[in-house]
């Protein structure tokens, strides 16, 4: 299976409103529930209003479209990155998943699931 690298530093934030997220830029993920606001972006395009939030994140992606019946995938990947001690956050799109692990530990990830398998581009 082949993940892919993406460019820069991410944020993942807490947000009050919707209102200060611009779309307009290439990397977001906004998850809304009834009980809060949260973004991942790249860390130059972090809204100035957040409640909270945590810089350094590093993230890869699944390659390729994944089928709703694949089963098993983020997890062999977490328990994989879990072994190895390196903490995730996970986004899934409907193509595909992303997993954003710290920046101190983004080499170490890559190569752990490259020792088990997996091409990285």
């Amino acid at each position: 299976m082949d993940l892919k690298r993406i460019d820069g530093l991410l944020t993942v934030c807490k947000l009050k409103s919707t209102a200060d997220i611009d779309l307009s830029h290439d990397f977001y993920f906004i998850g809304k529930t009834d009980e809060e606001i949260s973004l991942v972006c790249k860390n130059e395009d972090t809204p100035a209003e957040t409640l909270e939030s945590d810089d350094g994140w590093r993230a890869f992606r699944i390659q390729g479209t994944l089928d709703f019946s694949l089963i098993g995938i983020l997890a062999k990947i977490s328990s994989i990155l879990a072994e190895n001690k390196i903490g995730i956050f996970a986004v899934s799109t409907y193509n595909t998943d992303y997993i954003l692990v710290k920046e101190n530990s983004f080499e170490a990830a890559l190569l752990a699931l490259q020792k088990n398998g997996y091409n990285v581009l």
